[in-house]
């Protein structure tokens, strides 16, 4: 798998300066984790799912959740994992075409579906890559985990864990810390399965009686934005005992009556001949998503939750390294014993010591991503992405 091969080879020869560069399912963690990007989840019900991912990856979709769990009814849970078991398994019987889906990864709601449905997957289950655990807590998470390394012991396939942060203990300032730390303890424990800590920023507005309107980013929700920084201090630390924090759900995809002017300036179109895009962009509501989509990365979170197929450009163009930061972080990788420079575009100081782990974060982000060739604006790269 490779993020923008979906784009014809001329003109990502035009839109790179570095190239992103292949991965697999088997690739270590720590790059499977920033290579997620869009992360498209669809109900187990879907009745074409397995259409519906091939369809995906088409579009340059790289990791997909099926979901078990809050994406449908309780009394749906028996019919959904039928339909994602015979769904998969048609999937796996169409051969070499499956050899490109996305990362697959089942939401489950009970420790036990993992071994049952990789039972019942039978070789189909070679195209799951791990699961989703919901409402995790240090309480609760551990069965989950237990499951998993059991599922992958008896199977001799590893399955990779992506807990998800938005249970009402992680969300109130009295027990919050606590938890989080607890948390850290636990996947500690279990460090080489996972992939990701994801946040649940549905359910943490849902502690309030809360929802984000579609002109709104999450940051401006401020009990929400709280337990976001809390996240990212205990679980995303640079210190080499953080993990990679995804960003929390975009849940739009047309727009409504607006409250506030459009979040995006019309020059860097305009300076594109692009203005429709932008027309498109704001009449989606995803002027909304990509000012979230800066906001997380700026809040130290890499990656994005969508709902619908959309969204996958605009967080995937916005994932592209720039010219500048690559430029930026190589001055400070190339430097030992400290010190500050200017940077190469002469617009600002580059320290190598404080700015070392955000160079190395970076890097990592450039080699699954790409660096945009000079010039080369995120406006480009959106209608590059979003042409198929």
């Amino acid at each position: 798998m490779r993020h923008f091969d979906h784009i014809d080879a001329a003109r990502r020869k035009h839109l790179f300066y570095r190239h992103p560069r292949p991965f697999d399912r088997h690739d270590d963690p720590a790059v499977l984790g920033v290579a997620l990007g869009a992360t498209l989840y669809s109900p187990a019900t879907r009745p074409v799912l397995a259409d519906d991912i091939e369809r995906a990856a088409r579009r340059g979709v790289m990791s997909m959740v099926v979901c078990l769990e809050d994406a449908i009814a309780d009394d749906e849970v028996a019919a959904g994992e039928a339909n994602l078991v015979a769904q998969l398994r048609t999937l796996h019987g169409r051969g070499e075409a499956t050899r490109d889906v996305p990362l697959l990864f089942v939401r489950v709601r009970d420790p036990r579906q993992i071994g049952d449905l990789i039972g019942r997957l039978g070789d189909a289950a070679v195209l799951v890559s791990g699961f989703v655990l919901p409402k995790f807590t240090a309480s609760a998470g551990g069965a989950f985990l237990d499951a998993l390394a059991d599922a992958a012991a008896r199977t001799g396939q590893r399955l990779l864990a992506m807990p998800v942060i938005e249970s009402p203990e992680a969300v109130y300032a009295e027990t919050r810390t606590e938890m989080l730390y607890d948390v850290a303890r636990l996947l500690a424990k279990h460090r080489r399965r996972i992939l990701a800590v994801r946040i649940g920023a549905t359910d943490m507005s849902a502690a309030y009686g809360l929802r984000r309107p579609p002109d709104l980013t999450i940051y401006d929700i401020r009990p929400v934005a709280g337990v976001i920084c809390d996240v990212v201090n205990i679980l995303g630390r640079a210190d080499g005992t953080g993990y990679v924090v995804t960003g929390p759900v975009w849940e739009y995809f047309s727009a409504g009556e607006r409250m506030f002017k459009p979040q995006l300036r019309q020059s860097p179109f305009d300076r594109q001949r692009a203005a429709p895009l932008r027309q498109r962009l704001i009449t989606s509501d995803l002027d909304g998503l990509i000012r979230e989509v800066h906001l997380d990365k700026a809040n130290g979170l890499i990656g994005k939750t969508v709902i619908h197929p959309s969204h996958v450009a605009a967080v995937h163009a916005l994932s592209v390294v720039t010219h500048e930061e690559y430029c930026d972080a190589a001055d400070i990788l190339g430097v030992t014993g400290g010190g500050a420079m200017a940077s190469s575009y002469a617009n600002k100081m580059n320290e190598a010591k404080p700015h070392r782990a955000w160079a190395q974060r970076l890097m990592l982000r450039a080699r699954v991503f790409g660096v945009a060739a000079e010039g080369v604006t995120f406006v480009e790269l959106l209608e590059a992405a979003g042409s198929r």
